[in-house]
């Protein structure tokens, strides 16, 4: 019984620190300040927006690079370019995308 009782004492103590680092990894994804340089549209692959939260301090949208993220000062012009930007060009994929399938449905029915 009590050695059953000493191997239990380590797993506790294991889940227990397991729980802690996911709970404190959470903030780890939150933007804490803001970067100076803008960004070139070509380089962004999408952006996210991030509202203040009990982890995240600041507004901010935090673009997409090919692997990395930017934390974006919302208010900035460049900002907002960029955001425009990336949904300029989701809008013209979907285009693309919606002829794509108006072409593939006349085709079948023809």
């Amino acid at each position: 019984m009590s050695s059953s009782k000493v191997s239990l004492l380590p797993a506790l103590c294991f889940l227990i620190i397991l729980t802690t680092y996911i709970n404190s990894t959470e903030s780890a994804s939150c933007c804490m300040r803001y970067a100076k340089r803008p960004l070139r549209c070509k380089q962004l692959l999408g952006y996210t927006i991030q509202n203040i939260t009990g982890s995240c301090d600041i507004h901010a949208i935090i673009f997409h690079l090919p692997g990395r993220y930017v934390c974006a000062d919302p208010s900035k012009g460049w900002t907002q370019r960029g955001m425009k930007c990336l949904d300029e060009r989701r809008r013209m994929a979907e285009k693309v995308l919606e002829g794509k399938s108006m072409t593939t449905d006349l085709q079948t029915k023809a």
